[in-house]
């Protein structure tokens, strides 16, 4: 390790290299739905290269693989943008055969210019806002996903794991140890993947469906707790194919059971101070506190497309199923779109409960911290707070990805806040990816209309 770049990567990654010789780098970039796009390049290469090229057409391209048509007024002739290493990213690929590091890049057009349909750029965009009126914004994110069986059959309905004692995993078995335990072999290798990674998970624990676990991070700066996530949805699937099985971020992936969330836990601090905007001198609950959530009853209902971005999505928001059906808040309250979860003055916060694991979470942060940007802005004020169960109230929120999307075209402030080219691109692909899903005819069409209308 003689390369000056592998002076600036993480202790981790390091750690990881210590008296081994790096063969490979893995350069990487999200696109939209959050797939890892890139080069996989000599190590002696990458230490040659300041930057390497790909194609801004990765962001066009629907979940399918098919072409939308988001390109600029030049046409689609797939220009090539500069993708520069942010070296703090570096981190093992433990389950590689050799020894291998990802390094995620910054997308640049030919003038330098932050690339405005990259995610990553647009959750960079959105921290810059805050830090422009002198706040820091602070996430955590929760990660829900099921470990089911091997499905490559698509016509297949999803079944839940074989778990050690050689049975299907459980449900409603929520917070079991002994459900945990079932699924030991794998969680071992999350942990392994994840130290080596230089990853702090703040927990692991059982979820109410059939095989699906719940895994919390520590709180911190967005854009790296969103470069976390992007690692650990890779992380998990490789743990779960050591073991033949399938990890799924899918939103709905098994009808009768509960859907997979990604609950983003936010905070504001003061950049001079490090104090809590939303908590007074006091301790009490400032302005800026129920603005924040004013701006998420606000713009949320505009934002869903990007936190519920397939159709798939929308067969999460089920009554009395684990996730919301409205944007009332409440405090302590598991009912309420908005939860403010027991705490003290100093690590008061707001947790967004309707991003779906599904999301990109590059985002599904930004959008979460783009609504609650705009409630600070314009000074919102949020509904009466809710107490009861939030269930037995009306829905209010999109019930499809198509009613979504037209929501999200025409939210002129929260484009504004996300970028105006990324809002546009966004648009175009999911709509294209809309209109593919509404060309299949589903086994349902199939049994019942066929020979009945």
């Amino acid at each position: 390790m003689t390369s000056e770049w592998t002076d600036s990567i993480p202790e981790a990654a390091r750690e990881y290299l210590a008296e081994r010789r790096l063969d490979e780098v893995e350069c990487i970039i999200s696109d939209l739905p959050g797939i890892a796009r890139g080069k996989a390049v000599p190590a002696t290469k990458f230490a040659r290269q300041p930057h390497f090229h790909l194609p801004d057409s990765i962001f066009f391209q629907t979940i399918t693989g098919d072409w939308s048509d988001a390109n600029d007024e030049d046409g689609f002739i797939e220009k090539d943008m500069i993708l520069r290493p942010d070296y703090s990213t570096a981190t093992a690929a433990p389950w590689t055969g050799d020894w291998t590091l990802q390094v995620i890049h910054d997308a640049f057009d030919r003038h330098g210019t932050p690339v405005p349909y990259s995610p990553r750029n647009v959750l960079q965009r959105v921290v810059q806002l805050y830090r422009d009126q002198g706040w820091e914004p602070v996430v955590a994110p929760e990660m829900e996903f099921y470990l089911v069986a091997r499905n490559i059959d698509p016509a297949k309905e999803i079944e839940p794991m074989m778990g050690r004692s050689g049975r299907p995993a459980a449900a409603r078995q929520a917070y079991s140890m002994t459900a945990v335990d079932e699924f030991g072999p794998v969680i071992d290798d999350i942990y392994d993947f994840a130290e080596a990674q230089g990853f702090e998970i703040d927990g692991i624990t059982q979820e109410g469906g059939a095989g699906q676990l719940e895994i919390n991070l520590r709180h911190g700066n967005p854009v790296r707790l969103a470069d976390e996530v992007f690692y650990f949805k890779r992380l998990i699937r490789e743990a779960a194919l050591r073991h033949n099985c399938f990890a799924t971020f899918m939103a709905k992936p098994i009808a009768q059971e509960p859907g997979s969330a990604m609950h983003i836990h936010h905070s504001i601090l003061d950049r001079e101070t490090g104090k809590n905007l939303f908590s007074g001198p006091q301790g009490g609950e400032t302005d800026a506190f129920f603005q924040f959530i004013g701006g998420l009853q606000t713009h949320l209902p505009s934002a869903i497309a990007v936190l519920a971005p397939y159709v798939n999505s929308y067969r999460r928001y089920v009554r009395d199923h684990a996730a919301p059906i409205n944007l009332e808040w409440g405090r302590d309250n598991r009912t309420t779109g908005i939860r403010i979860p027991l705490s003290g003055p100093e690590a008061r916060r707001v947790e967004n409960r309707l991003a779906g694991m599904d999301c990109n979470p590059y985002l599904g942060i930004a959008a979460s911290l783009a609504c609650g940007y705009l409630g600070l802005m314009e000074e919102r004020w949020p509904s009466k707070q809710f107490k009861g169960d939030a269930y037995e109230g009306e829905g209010d929120i999109p019930r499809t990805l198509g009613e979504a999307l037209d929501i999200f075209d025409e939210s002129e402030a929260l484009h504004g806040v996300l970028g105006p080219d990324f809002a546009r691109v966004y648009g175009i692909v999911k709509r294209a990816e809309y209109n593919e899903f509404l060309q299949v005819i589903s086994p349902w069409e199939r049994e019942f209309l066929l020979l009945n209308v």
